[in-house]
């Protein structure tokens, strides 16, 4: 059974399930532990029963890369930019679900406080452009 979460994640789910943007949430080790609708929509799959899933794994479902076409390296992706520096982090960038066509989208990823400015995790949102 997990632990209950702290109620600025409950709060970011329930903004993030009213909402058309594609949207991951994960938690500070990079686990994802909820994604909307829309994110499962342009994913075109979902990930898991529990929702939960640890970054490598999640992260691979998708290929990144940048303006060049050159794959963009795990550490540099936004979510995973915006967990190790804890501010937010934005890039356009390529984006492959798949086997489905590239798709040039923006990500933006930012750190998720609670209480005393407590770390608790990111949340990632993405548009296609």
């Amino acid at each position: 059974m997990s632990s209950p979460k702290p109620i600025q994640i409950i709060l970011a789910r329930q903004l993030a399930s009213s909402l058309a943007t594609p949207i991951l949430i994960v938690d500070t080790d990079g686990t994802l532990i909820y994604y909307n609708e829309p994110a499962e929509v342009i994913l075109d799959q979902r990930f898991d029963e529990t929702g939960e899933l640890p970054a490598d794994v999640w992260s691979a479902r998708f290929a990144l890369a940048d303006e060049a076409h050159q794959p963009i390296a795990q550490e540099d992706r936004p979510m995973m930019m915006a967990l190790s520096e804890r501010k937010p982090y934005s890039r356009t960038v390529w984006m492959r679900c798949g086997h489905r066509e590239w798709l040039n989208v923006n990500i933006t990823a930012f750190p998720l406080l609670g209480e005393e400015r407590q770390f608790l995790g990111a949340q990632m949102i993405f548009w296609e452009i």
